[in-house]
């Protein structure tokens, strides 16, 4: 039994029409330079020209781009900007040293500049319920610690960062504080952070406003301000 190979015909562009449908089936062949010539300078002439959707610029699109834009800024300004807040603190939390205070003992400082409005620093601890808290202060005063670290979040609920805490603990009270103190909600869960009042240089100790209530035994206040009230209570 004898095959005949298909007969190759040519096109108009240089390209050889198969019989066949498949060029692998018929074998090898030679092209000519004509013929390869002929059918790059198509090619080439193809590639240079720009897709036919993109010859017209759609006069819609850069209405579309701002509204876009526009929708996503009304949505940042309408989702919770203490949880926005939040979560850039915890993806780059400041830079913070703590080191000696002419206020009281230990201090925490700034390492950077921090604008006004900014999460300075959450102050962690063990949440605990009112009556642990007066069960371990009266331990702690057992136990010849000077000073306990707890912070009320709520009427029922204190944060105890006496001895599982982070740096926050050692800001020191001021009546003239460049921060202040706010609960926020995260996830359900109550939260201090500690918020900038004004813009903080660096190695500026960061204070707050302990806030104490009134009680007759005073606690003398060492802030040394202008404003300075003279005790912390």
């Amino acid at each position: 039994t004898s095959f005949s190979t298909p007969k190759k015909k040519k096109r108009d562009d240089g390209m050889r029409e198969h019989v066949t449908g498949c060029a692998r089936s018929e074998g090898y062949y030679k092209i000519d330079k004509k013929d390869k010539l002929k059918y790059l300078n198509n090619s080439r002439a193809f590639a240079e020209e720009p897709p036919a959707d993109t010859q017209v610029r759609n006069p819609e699109l850069p209405g579309r781009r701002s509204e876009q834009r526009r929708l996503l800024s009304s949505f940042t300004g309408s989702c919770d900007s203490d949880l926005l807040k939040f979560n850039q603190l915890k993806f780059r939390k400041k830079k913070l040293k703590f080191c000696k205070s002419h206020i009281h003992d230990w201090g925490l400082f700034a390492m950077e500049p921090i604008a006004a409005d900014e999460m300075v620093i959450e102050y962690v601890g063990q949440n605990i319920r009112q009556v642990i808290a007066d069960m371990r202060e009266k331990r702690y005063e057992d136990e010849g610690i000077g000073s306990s670290y707890m912070f009320r979040v709520d009427h029922d609920t204190i944060i105890d960062a006496t001895k599982c805490g982070n740096f926050a603990r050692f800001i020191n009270h001021s009546c003239n504080p460049n921060c202040y103190a706010k609960v926020i909600t995260v996830e359900s869960q109550k939260k201090i952070v500690i918020y900038s009042k004004q813009h903080i240089n660096v190695n500026e100790e960061i204070t707050y406003d302990y806030k104490f209530p009134i009680e007759d035994v005073k606690i003398p206040c060492l802030c040394g301000s202008e404003n300075c009230r003279g005790t912390l209570n």
